[in-house]
């Protein structure tokens, strides 16, 4: 799958009218075009539709569920999305970042900390890393820095930009193990406030793409007691 094109309008899906118009003149002011759609099924039109560079989704939703949008939207696109939620559970922040979400705002929030939420996954979006130029490559998993794409036997699939954050920082260093706490610190170098199981999470989901049995892996072994680490094998069997 393509990258998505970042310079396209936020997508606001909101289906409280006020609080979407009070979004949208937030983001105008910065400069950010934007579209909005008041119900899940007209996101996923505009979404297939439109390429919107960004996507700010809420959670309780008419018809389709931001649950089930974002779900959804994981299948044919890799476009930033910023879930909205009024719920505080540690579980349903986890479970939006398991399904592909970038980050979350808790309801009620302050307009200019969503704006700066936005303006933080835009600029994490591209790794300094990929500045390197150095392709990594190991038993068919090939890994771009410069063109941001990754293949697996030749064939290309798409990766959030935390998952994508996460193989690199992996792939960099074969055998040596990093700790949760420093993986962290790689996928979220602005001090964003997470749980550690937040990278069990990336783990589970980048395992799901490159993983011939997720169950047994063999890129991307688990260290118990102590992290990840990729594997500094010389041959993996093929998918």
């Amino acid at each position: 799958m393509e990258q998505t094109d970042r310079t396209g309008p936020v997508l606001i899906v909101e289906d409280d009218r006020n609080t979407s118009a009070l979004i949208k003149t937030y983001l105008e002011k910065e400069g950010f075009q934007t579209v909005q759609a008041y119900d899940g099924e007209e996101a996923l039109s505009i979404i297939k539709n439109s390429n919107p560079g960004f996507v700010i989704l809420d959670i309780m939703l008419p018809k389709v569920d931001g649950w089930e949008v974002c779900r959804r939207l994981r299948s044919f696109s890799d476009v930033p999305v910023l879930m909205l939620t009024a719920r505080e559970e540690e579980i349903d922040r986890v479970l939006g970042l398991s399904m592909g979400a970038d980050d979350y705002v808790v309801k009620p929030f302050s307009p200019r900390e969503l704006l700066e939420r936005i303006k933080a996954i835009l600029r994490r979006a591209r790794p300094p890393q990929a500045q390197k130029k150095e392709v990594l490559s190991h038993a068919g998993l090939v890994l771009d820095p410069e063109k941001l794409k990754v293949t697996l036997h030749d064939k290309p699939f798409s990766l959030t930009s935390f998952e994508y954050k996460l193989l690199y920082t992996l792939m960099r260093s074969p055998g040596r193990v990093f700790s949760r706490s420093e993986l962290l610190d790689k996928v979220y170098p602005h001090g964003e406030v997470v749980v550690d199981r937040v990278i069990d999470v990336h783990v589970g989901k980048l395992r799901q793409k490159i993983e011939q049995d997720p169950a047994a892996p063999q890129y991307i072994q688990t260290v118990r007691g102590f992290g990840y680490r990729f594997t500094d094998e010389d041959t993996v069997k093929p998918a």
